[in-house]
């Protein structure tokens, strides 16, 4: 096993037991897997008073603070309809609520306006806006709708954004030659079937979102670039709510190393084929486009 593999290896694991050393998950800022309970989000009115108290609500927090949680948890509260489409959104209320302060809740609703949930308007307040104005690329947006009421339609449509982006990508990635990034993604895919082995699924997890973004990022595209997030988010739910990333299988091991050979060869063709293949690994994206013909 390589250095890499086994740093990235341990720090998962340290991750997922609390017991991280001091700066050893920030060499792999990757999203933490979505908390179970973040489907049935909290009604506004009535219910238990402690289920709205940001502070006592671990849950889909990131370690953020208060300001943080209160976005995250008026979010799902958006995505999921327990906070309609123009419903005002009173700040005084919020705070009493949910039990932050003024600034707090001020700084959380720019937050949501900036992702397209919520609009500000002189003598008419803060309300919430209609799906059509939100940010649907956002990847925080796309993680509330892919754990709430719509996630099938959200991960549907995931499956179909990733099968326009990523085999152009792959194909434009194979004409730059760049060795060190052909080593990269080579890392990435041993750490993978290092991974798949031991039956450590964040780690495996971790592995493919970088080898993903990384593929996206050395296209040489720049709008392509700026949706590398988008396809992090896409694998971050497209397993369960719990494991939260791609099932590691044999067949999805081989067309990674398939990806790395193609590039490493400099055959744009062959690079877009085995992203082609690799997306029809699963059965729902099957469902959502037919499988690349032989030749």
């Amino acid at each position: 096993m390589s250095t890499l593999a086994h740093t990235m290896m341990t720090a998962a694991r340290s991750a997922d037991s609390g017991l991280t050393s001091p700066g050893e998950l920030d060499r792999y800022p990757y999203a933490e897997a979505p908390a179970v309970d973040r489907v049935g989000a909290p009604v506004w009115d009535g219910g238990d008073p402690e289920l709205g108290r940001v502070g006592r609500r671990a849950a889909g927090s990131r370690g953020r603070g208060l300001h943080g949680q209160l976005v995250q948890q008026l979010g799902q509260m958006i995505v999921s309809g327990d906070l309609g489409a123009d419903r005002p959104l009173v700040p005084e209320e919020i705070g009493q609520r949910f039990e932050v302060s003024r600034t707090v809740v001020r700084e959380s609703l720019r937050v949501l306006e900036a992702k397209g949930l919520v609009s500000a308007r002189p003598n008419v307040g803060t309300r919430v806006r209609p799906v059509s104005d939100w940010n649907l690329l956002d990847p925080d947006i796309i993680e509330w709708r892919a754990f709430g009421p719509q996630r099938d339609d959200q991960r549907r449509e995931l499956s179909e954004l990733r099968w326009t982006i990523e085999p152009l990508a792959a194909r434009l990635a194979a004409g730059h030659g760049r060795e060190d990034v052909q080593q990269r993604l080579a890392d990435m895919v041993e750490i993978m079937g290092h991974a798949m082995a031991q039956g450590d699924a964040l780690t495996f997890s971790r592995a493919d979102s970088e080898f993903h973004s990384l593929l996206i990022q050395v296209a040489g595209n720049r709008m392509l670039e700026h949706l590398s997030g988008i396809v992090s988010a896409a694998l971050q739910v497209s397993g369960g709510p719990i494991a939260g990333c791609d099932r590691p299988t044999e067949a999805s091991l081989a067309h990674h190393g398939r990806i790395c050979d193609a590039l490493a060869a400099g055959d744009g063709a062959a690079a877009e084929a085995a992203m082609r293949q690799l997306l029809t690994v699963h059965p729902e994206v099957e469902r959502v486009v037919p499988a690349p013909r032989e030749r």
